[in-house]
């Protein structure tokens, strides 16, 4: 050995070992293979009897749907679906769970490498949160890439500027494969292979000595910029073809550097949703991952069980409706009617919410009563009927103005209305408006800003009916459902209820024994019937109207259609006319409804002092001695006494006694009969 002495090394090289068939191997006469080698032996390795050359992926080798590619004789290759890995795709990338038990949990990579002008992000993920930071790459100076969860989709966004967002959500529980592909100065999001749309940006520069944060920053404020740290579970995270591996798989495979994992946990369990007993009103919680499910008893409903099907419980008396609400429920009747009480109410000392609303139906033929009345030291409401108008009388507050509003229509007819006061404010100023029966009657715009119903929240009484208990019952009509901000004046008690109203915000009948008629019907208007001759009431509520058969009209069917029904002529015939009738009298009768007799005497042609004689439709003339005539016009001629044989006769105006028995010689213009002067009968002149 000098100093000058060079140690020399030698490499031996072997070939590969030897694959395929020996068949009839004989040294020296002597059979070395085929041989079967006792048991333990250690001659043999890895040889077995038999020369098969069936092709290795007839076996399918690779698994977990890996897909066999054959490599020559008994040679084979799987390619592997992701999460998978190994020769035969039996290893799986092990999965990492953040948030696990709502810890703050996250990952720091390195890179070591440049990977080029096209840099491909993809991972799986699982979560049931809508919101969570996924991913930021950043150098020394900024983030330039980020991934994150917002109303459970993807967005990125692309140095500080550039953003999308994908379509589709992916907070089911489910794992789902997300891809970003960075192409140069384009950028395209992928879910299971589907475009989720794409967008111009600048080419982003990715240097070794970059970082990767996955799941969160360490600055809990700069995450919740993302919507907070992630959680649920990510598995087989990769830029482009290397790994960034939360734990090590055995099969050897390129991957960055793992710097930091905070609170990050094997595998890809599940908090237990259970633990907190999520389940309300008795429902079984079974867990599901990071979620629950509740088996719900009968009447309730809600993913927590939480809402009560009251209304299936029957809580109401036989004529309510019952009327479900989100927190409980409400027993209506369709209409109540007022007769001889007026209902008093108060707040249940927890209503918070704004009371900016007052809505109620009626139905009156009252020209002026009190609807609804409350009032407190200076602030009062009223909701009341004026001259038939619908009027609202508000103060808020002593030193503000009175707010005044009256519909422009009249509603006294008996029939339903329904009446909406709603405060709608603008700035500095506020409106109430008054909508009755669906179309808006009235607007007050107060000089200055009013305020809302707030002080019938307190310990106010509130009356329907009237004024007070003491003032007495002003409203004769009937009353539908009444809400002030939305909640209901119920007319029942609590007391008649199967069970009691749930809600936290109610307003209470306070006087529960004042009696109460349910049901809407006015005075009994038919009974008796006021209509004549066989009309037909009809009720109209407080009103009644009479149908009349085709005989008979008026308001009562008192009068008759036909004027002459009646016969209202006396001595002669009624002849209909329109609007009313004619009598056409008989001779001797006058008058509109024949009913004077008419003095036959008294436009009589008698003359010379002729007496008239009144005869039925008729007169005569009474001549004096020297007069005779129909009129007794004509002077009277001498009688001529003639003796007959069997009796003495007289003929008259000039006649003479003829030679004939019992005859006379008439004068020219005369012709007539002799009279008997002793028999007073008269006979005819042959």
């Amino acid at each position: 050995k000098t100093d000058n002495f060079v140690p020399l090394i030698c490499f031996v090289y072997y070939p590969p070992a030897f694959l395929g068939c020996f068949r009839d191997v004989f040294v020296d006469s002597r059979l070395l293979l085929p041989v079967i080698a006792p048991e333990g032996s250690r001659i043999q390795a890895n040889i077995t009897v038999g020369c098969s050359d069936k092709d290795k992926c007839d076996d399918s080798p690779c698994q977990n749907r890996g897909r066999c590619v054959s490599q020559g004789w008994r040679g084979y290759l799987c390619e592997c679906h992701r999460p998978y890995e190994g020769n035969n795709c039996a290893e799986e990338y092990i999965t990492a769970r953040f948030g696990n038990k709502d810890l703050e949990s996250y990952a720091v990579f390195s890179l070591d490498d440049d990977p080029g002008d096209t840099v491909i992000i993809s991972m799986f993920i699982r979560t049931r949160q809508s919101s969570g930071l996924l991913l930021i790459m950043t150098n020394s100076t900024s983030q330039y890439l980020r991934l994150w969860l917002e109303a459970g989709m993807i967005k990125v966004q692309v140095n500080n500027f550039e953003t999308l967002v994908g379509r589709a959500v992916i907070n089911d529980g489910h794992f789902h494969l997300v891809t970003l592909k960075l192409e140069g100065v384009v950028a395209t999001l992928f879910q299971s292979a589907q475009s989720q749309g794409s967008m111009p940006i600048r080419l982003i520069q990715v240097h070794p000595g970059d970082m990767v944060y996955v799941g969160g920053l360490p600055d809990s404020r700069a995450s919740a910029s993302f919507g907070g740290y992630f959680k649920g579970c990510i598995q087989d995270l990769r830029i482009n073809n290397k790994r960034l591996q939360f734990y090590q798989i055995s099969t050897p495979v390129e991957s960055y550097n793992l710097e930091q994992l905070i609170s990050v946990a094997e595998g890809c369990s599940s908090d237990n949703a259970c633990a907190v007993n999520p389940c309300l009103n008795g429902g079984v919680c079974y867990s599901m991952w990071d979620d629950f499910i509740c088996n719900c008893p009968p009447n309730t409903a809600g993913r927590r069980c939480e809402e009560v099907k009251w209304c299936e419980l029957s809580p109401c008396p036989a004529a309510a409706m019952c009327q479900p609400l989100s927190q409980g429920f409400e027993c209506k009747y369709p209409d109540n009617r007022f007769q001889s009480c007026i209902m008093p109410y108060r707040s249940n000392g927890k209503i918070k919410r704004s009371l900016t609303s007052v809505s109620l139906s009626f139905r009156s033929r009252r020209l002026a009563a009190t609807l609804l009345h409350a009032h407190k030291d200076s602030n009062y409401l009223t909701v009341s009927l004026l001259n038939s108008h619908v009027v609202m009388d508000l103060q808020v507050g002593g030193d503000k103005d009175n707010v005044s509003i009256q519909s422009q229509t009249q509603f006294s007819d008996g029939k339903w209305h329904t009446v909406k006061l709603s405060l709608e404010t603008q700035a500095s100023t506020s409106s109430w408006i008054m909508i009755v029966d669906g179309g808006k009657e009235a607007i007050s715009v107060s000089k200055t800003a009013v305020g809302d119903l707030e002080f019938l929240s307190k310990e106010v009484d509130i009356f329907l009916g009237g004024l007070s208990l003491d003032a007495g019952v002003d409203l004769s009509g009937c009353l539908g459902p009444v809400e002030i901000g939305g909640l209901l004046l119920p007319f029942h008690p609590d007391t008649e209820l199967n069970l009691p109203r749930p809600q936290e915000e109610q307003f209470l009948r306070i006087n529960s024994k004042a009696p109460l008629l349910y049901g809407c019907w006015g005075a009994s208007v038919c009974t008796p019937n006021p209509c004549r001759n066989e009309g037909v009431c009809e009720d109209l509520f407080d009103l009644h109207q009479c149908t009349c058969s085709s005989e008979w009209t008026g308001h009562l069917c008192q009068d008759s259609t036909d004027p002459c029904i009646s016969g209202p002529c006396l001595y002669g015939n009624c002849v209909s006319l329109p609007g009313g009738y004619k009598c056409v009298c008989e001779q001797g009768y006058s008058g509109e409804q024949c009913e004077v007799e008419v003095d036959m005497c008294e436009k009589s042609n008698c003359s010379h002092g002729a007496t008239c004689l009144k005869g039925f439709q008729t007169y005569s003339c009474l001549c004096p001695q020297n007069m005779t005539g129909q009129y007794c016009k004509l002077p009277q001629l001498p009688v001529s006494t003639c003796t007959g044989t069997r009796w003495n006769y007289s003929c008259f105006n000039g006649g003479n006694c003829a030679e004939a028995e019992d005859a006379c010689y008439c004068l020219p213009g005369f012709t007539g009969q002799w009279y008997d002067m002793h028999n007073d009968s008269s006979f005819a002149h042959n």
